[in-house]
């Protein structure tokens, strides 16, 4: 399996919005030697300019903690409230964990009700609403109220 970095994600955004070097330095605020290191994979690197030219791509780096929630946090701390789950794939969906279901003490999927079907799952109760999410793709949840 081919692996790809941070400098192969800027360099293909850069190439396919059809910017040179020189131009997503000057669209981004930084310098053109920023740019020439970034695309070259430099080690180190300013997270600040890393994200102003991120930005640009709708992209952003930001700390996460590197171990995986633990169901019982989950359940003690997030459930039936407004939350964000993260999942591994990265994306992002905001609603409510309305439940789970276990099988030998461990949660084999969570009971999600995204922000836009939950008016309409107070009034009807439809289960259709409600996506599952298996818990092996869950990577993060916080509470949002």
């Amino acid at each position: 399996m081919e692996q790809h970095n941070l400098a192969d994600l800027v360099k293909y955004m850069r190439q396919s919005n059809k910017l040179t070097q020189d131009e997503l330095a000057q669209k981004a605020g930084v310098g053109l030697r920023f740019i020439r290191d970034l695309e070259q994979g430099k080690q180190t690197i300013r997270m600040d300019k890393l994200n102003q030219v991120l930005a640009l791509f709708g992209y952003k780096v930001a700390a996460t903690s590197a171990r995986k929630q633990d169901q019982w946090e989950i359940i003690m701390n997030h459930m039936n409230r407004n939350v964000r789950v993260t999942l591994k794939d990265w994306t992002e969906r905001t609603g409510i964990l309305k439940g789970y279901e276990m099988k030998n003490q461990q949660v084999l999927h969570w009971e999600f009700i995204p922000n836009q079907n939950a008016l309409k799952y107070q009034d009807t109760k439809d289960e259709k609403l409600v996506h599952k999410i298996d818990n092996d793709d869950l990577l993060n949840v916080e509470n949002l109220d």
